[in-house]
């Protein structure tokens, strides 16, 4: 793995240097973009607007726009607007595990010791794991501020960054129905959520989708066709809810025995 932030995080007076990994891994199937008439590939340029003409990446920069000119900036200035966030993973606070929704959460990332920084790193590790808290910080990566979760997987510390409140937007928004269901059917539904109730195995779950892709990409690869099911999407109307309730809870009676 190559890490993608070097720095420290700041636990009261204890300093952690650090590297930063992505924690996770995108597992879409790479396509290309193709012209339907001949199958060539779409390639993107970066052009100059009043030219026309090609630009290099290393001659590129980043500008504001104030008034009818642009201001640019060079990588100094993005780290000088907040020199310690830059180099920082600064630990504000700390909160219970179950205090955050999970709707905040956005990507993991592991943090690993940088020289030095061994005892320390374990110091924190084992506080988080035995108080069940997962610190509050904010940093500064790829030139812009993150909100993040320090906690404990595994044997790693892991930094969860997670989404600003203002970045969440509003429900009010939503259409959301004002029906009314009865106790019963809610206890029904309980009951239904009692019997799948299991303990939590992440590597169950597989992603099924990426290899019936690839089966489609084999087949018509050799001018064969795939059988398709039919899926019913149809909502259950309002009438059959208890009857359908049921027959779930039957279901599941049926296959445990």
């Amino acid at each position: 793995m190559r890490s993608i932030w070097n720095g420290s995080i700041s636990f009261g007076l204890v300093s952690i240097p650090v590297k930063l990994y992505s924690g996770s891994e995108d597992r879409r199937i790479e396509l290309d973009m193709l012209d339907r008439h001949d199958n060539a590939r779409i390639r993107y340029k970066r052009v100059n607007e009043e030219t026309g003409k090609e630009v290099e990446w290393k001659d590129i920069v980043k500008g504001y726009k104030k008034d009818d000119a642009y201001v640019v900036l060079e990588k100094e200035d993005f780290d000088n607007a907040n020199l310690k966030k830059s180099k920082t993973i600064d630990i504000e606070e700390f909160i219970g595990e179950d205090e955050v929704a999970e709707v905040l959460y956005k990507k993991p990332y592991f943090l690993e010791p940088q020289k030095e920084g061994g005892k320390s790193y374990n110091l924190l590790r084992d506080a988080l794991k035995k108080s069940e808290k997962l610190g509050v910080a904010t940093f500064v990566m790829r030139q812009k501020e993150h909100l993040a979760l320090i906690g404990v997987y595994k044997k790693a510390l892991v930094l969860h960054v997670i989404r600003f409140s203002d970045e969440i937007r509003d429900t009010e928004d939503l259409k959301l129905p004002k029906t009314k269901v009865t106790k019963k059917e809610v206890d029904m539904a309980v009951s239904l959520i009692e019997q799948h109730s299991t303990n939590f195995k992440l590597e169950k779950f597989k992603d099924v989708y990426n290899d019936q892709l690839m089966k489609i990409i084999e087949s018509k690869s050799t001018g064969k066709k795939i059988k398709t099911e039919d899926i019913d999407t149809k909502p259950t109307p309002a009438k059959d809810l208890m009857a359908q309730l049921k027959a779930s809870l039957e279901k599941k009676k049926k296959k445990a025995s």
